[in-house]
């Protein structure tokens, strides 16, 4: 078999063989296949797409290219949530101990973050002692016995796609949905669990900016996971503005509980909602979705969902009574009002901009050796549909400096006033198959 005769085979439009796709990744991870090769593969690919048939087998190539995680130790339905990220994106802290509350194992490999705020283990961290440096054997236990853990991603979990990936960004073909959808499938496959629920983004925060953009990799992911026998389905959400009010670490953490307590932004909890109900229904908990809706719905009311945060960070050497009294969560040293300057309605809220200003705080990472100051962010005060009247305050900026000048800049930049708009719509469709 010839690299060469493969590259030319996608050039000129002809599907690749299972064994064929084993032989490229498996030479490619070992390094017998070189950059420029695969390069030009994968520019093959961008313009001749792959079969649903191709894609499923290029995932299972990647995920088999190094470490899986096994959670058949672990009883019951093992489901997972995905979201292909956005700025304010909270759902994991909320849905986790939601979803375990209903007595579904959710085994949850995070990583850290890099862009506009942390990912979900920085959030994390920025309650006093928490940790994620656990065995595989107690992070099993953990989850047996408490329904939920978290655990950092190994190091050795699909590396051929960390090369295809660090190719496909100097190659113009980060672009190709058969290539994205195989990419967060391999990691979601790896990481053991039965059923997958993505949440996958459109709008100005999101990599797909369109709702048809996002519908086309929605139906790509949910056709790989259920060619591969996992239990798959997918919700379109809406990333034209920030999810929720908060945007920074320990701010996102005082979110996720107010909205544990019922008490959250109504947009946060309408998407854990939607993405929750996939989860229990997949994990066969309830009949309807409507009976795994209103099951979220009851531990919410009943208390047993924050009860679950607290075991849950416990359980993980954390402080659990910032749970009860937020205020030990860490602080900024100031707190900066951004003024409207005019009567009106918000009408636009870059959402990726906005991230950018949380990150110029320290609320995120510009490179992976960037530290994340967990204090520091941004408040929403105001939403895309609601008045505002000039002098009201559209966002408070938490901050550990007190010259902000730059941040305030690029928030007037990116929110805009007008005489009417309506809110967006928060899902723009499910998808099953």
């Amino acid at each position: 078999m010839r690299m060469v005769d493969l590259i030319a085979k996608k050039r000129d439009g002809k599907e690749l063989t299972t064994e064929e796709i084993n032989f490229i990744i498996e030479g490619y991870t070992k390094g017998d296949i070189p950059d420029y090769q695969v390069s030009s593969l994968a520019m093959a690919i961008y313009f001749k797409d792959m079969t649903a048939r191709e894609r499923a087998d290029l995932t299972m190539a990647i995920v088999n290219s190094g470490e899986t995680i096994d959670l058949s130790a672990i009883e019951g339905i093992k489901v997972d949530k995905h979201s292909t990220g956005g700025v304010g994106d909270t759902t994991t802290l909320v849905l986790a101990p939601l979803v375990a509350a209903l007595d579904i194992p959710v085994a949850k490999m995070s990583g850290r973050g890099l862009g506009h705020t942390g990912g979900t283990i920085d959030k994390l961290e920025a309650i006093e002692g928490f940790h994620v440096e656990i065995s595989k054997d107690e992070f099993v236990n953990l989850v047996n016995e408490h329904k939920i853990a978290v655990i950092g991603q190994t190091g050795n979990l699909t590396p051929a796609d960390k090369k295809l990936y660090a190719l496909r960004d100097v190659t113009a073909t980060v672009d190709s949905i058969a290539l994205i959808a195989s990419s967060i499938m391999s990691k979601k496959i790896a990481a053991g669990s039965d059923a997958i629920v993505l949440d996958v983004k459109t709008g100005a925060g999101a990599f797909m900016k369109t709702p048809e953009d996002a519908k086309e990799l929605a139906h790509a992911m949910v056709s790989i996971g259920n060619n591969v026998g996992r239990k798959t389905m997918a919700v379109i959400s809406d990333m034209s503005q920030p999810l929720g009010a908060a945007i920074g670490n320990a701010l996102e953490v005082q979110e996720a509980i107010d909205t544990l307590r019922g008490q959250g932004p109504k947009d946060l909890e309408d998407l854990c909602l939607a993405l929750g109900r996939q989860m229990v229904f997949l994990a066969n908990k309830a009949s309807s979705l409507e009976e795994a809706e209103e099951m979220l719905k009851e531990v919410i009311r009943n208390g047993k969902a924050l009860e679950k945060f607290k075991e849950f960070i416990a359980n993980q050497g954390g402080d659990a009574s910032v749970v009860d009294d937020p205020e030990k969560l860490p602080k900024a040293k100031f707190l900066i009002e951004v003024p409207a300057r005019e009567d009106g309605v918000v009408a636009e809220i870059v959402a990726d901009e906005i991230g950018t200003a949380a990150m110029l705080l320290g609320a995120g990472r510009a490179t992976k050796e960037s530290e994340i100051d967990l204090a520091v962010g941004l408040m929403l005060n105001k939403k895309i549909g609601e008045s505002v009247k000039a002098g009201e305050s559209l966002v408070t900026i938490h901050a550990n400096r007190d010259n902000v000048e730059d941040v305030i800049r690029m928030i007037y930049d990116n929110i805009r006033i007008a005489d009417h708009a309506e809110a967006p719509v928060l899902i723009h469709d499910i998808v099953t198959e």
